[in-house]
């Protein structure tokens, strides 16, 4: 792939040593960043609170005191070794997180870093069981191995317990996408990168392009193809990428009813509601982080599918956040993109709490997806005018 658009200055062997210094991480906030959270315990790792309590939540300008607790998540034990825990709270700079569960990826380790970055930035890789098995199969790592500490490559490698977490492993890989800023409490920028992609571009060169230079808390791609949050629903739906159309249904009525709108040019600089997910960076400070713990916590009360909740949590947040939603040609720049393991398999990890149901077939929606006592559409009625601009 030719670099001659690129926004990069790859060439530049002198780049690296600035992005790597103290002045570039003593531009971003805090590590507490002024947030306080809720402690309790709870059945689910989140708490699953009605959707009137997780709205009370979007405005946080009285919070800056920081004795408003905000659920997000940790309210159930996120079962990882001590030695884990310890190296994760000790990366106090830049951080690389990805996740496979289910065996459902293979690790690919990052190209173009520089000659100091895995001095100042610290990438962690989270698995489950059923990873680990597939390792172990592959002689990837050794189940005879007794020592904790795991790396295979650049990657340190994070064992977690999915046994009293969630039973969808999809829903047991946002944990660290989303609250990665509870899992490193004292890292001030984070890139996550989905399993699917191999990291081209050196982290510090991204962090410095896509967040400092465009004085951004998130930056996030572009969808190559939707611009509305109800083409995403209607796709996921058509496309079988999650189970239960009638929960997809009760979601865009949720968000609809609450005031989410089709994307307009009111909503500029944003020319899109819908992001491409597999790449996100992050500033770590309060509204970054909040942002984060919301969209997490719609994340629980309805499905894995981000892409979603993007836009209301983003049009409804207040004050709002800068997100940088950079080309979908800077994404191809900086990332390689592979497809998932093709084997299929049945769920083989731990014994899961019996009231916890099992995945089911595709659950069609209801009669009343488009027509509820012959009015079309039911509550997103508006939304869909004014996406079909009539």
């Amino acid at each position: 792939m030719a670099n001659t658009s690129t926004p990069f200055p790859l060439s530049d062997p002198l780049v690296l040593p600035l992005f790597s210094s103290q002045a570039m991480l003593s531009n971003s906030s805090s590590p507490s960043s002024n947030l306080s959270y809720l402690l309790a315990n709870s059945d689910s790792f989140a708490g699953n609170f009605t959707a009137h309590k997780r709205f009370s939540f979007f405005d946080y300008r009285d919070y800056g005191n920081a004795t408003v607790p905000v659920p997000c998540g940790f309210l159930k034990k996120f079962p990882v070794r001590d030695s884990d825990r310890i190296a994760m709270e000790s990366c106090n700079g830049v951080v690389v997180v990805s996740a496979i569960f289910n065996d459902h990826d293979k690790i690919r380790q990052p190209r173009g870093l520089g000659s100091k970055t895995l001095d100042n930035v610290c990438f962690f890789m989270f698995v489950d069981e059923t990873t680990v098995k597939g390792l172990e199969n592959h002689k990837i790592i050794s189940g005879k191995n007794s020592s904790p500490d795991i790396t295979i490559g650049a990657w340190r490698i994070v064992r977690v317990s999915s046994k009293n977490l969630y039973e969808n492993p999809a829903m047991n890989g946002v944990i660290p996408k989303y609250l990665v800023h509870r899992l490193f409490p004292n890292s001030k920028f984070s890139i996550w990168v989905d399993a699917k992609l191999q990291l081209m571009v050196d982290p510090l060169l991204l962090i410095h392009s896509l967040i400092i230079t465009e004085n951004a808390d998130m930056a996030i791609s572009k969808h190559p193809y939707y611009i509305h949050t109800m083409e995403e629903a209607m796709a996921t739906a058509r496309w079988k990428k999650w189970w239960d159309v009638d929960s997809l249904k009760k979601q865009m009525e949720t968000y609809c009813e609450n005031g989410l709108k089709p994307w307009s040019p009111n909503k500029l600089p944003y020319t899109t509601d819908v992001p491409d997910s597999a790449l996100i960076l992050r500033r770590h400070g309060r509204g970054s982080n909040l942002f984060s713990c919301l969209l997490f916590n719609e994340l629980e009360a309805f499905n894995p599918r981000d892409q979603l909740a993007f836009a209301f949590v983003r049009d409804h947040l207040t004050p709002s956040i800068k997100i940088n939603m950079f080309e979908g040609e800077v994404f191809e720049q900086v990332a390689l993109e592979y497809r998932h393991n093709l084997k299929k398999t049945r769920y083989t990890g731990p014994q899961l709490d019996p009231q916890i149901s099992k995945p089911k077939r595709t659950k069609r929606a209801g009669p009343d997806l488009l027509y509820v006592n012959g009015s079309c559409c039911s509550k997103c009625l508006n939304y869909l005018l004014q996406m079909w601009g009539e």
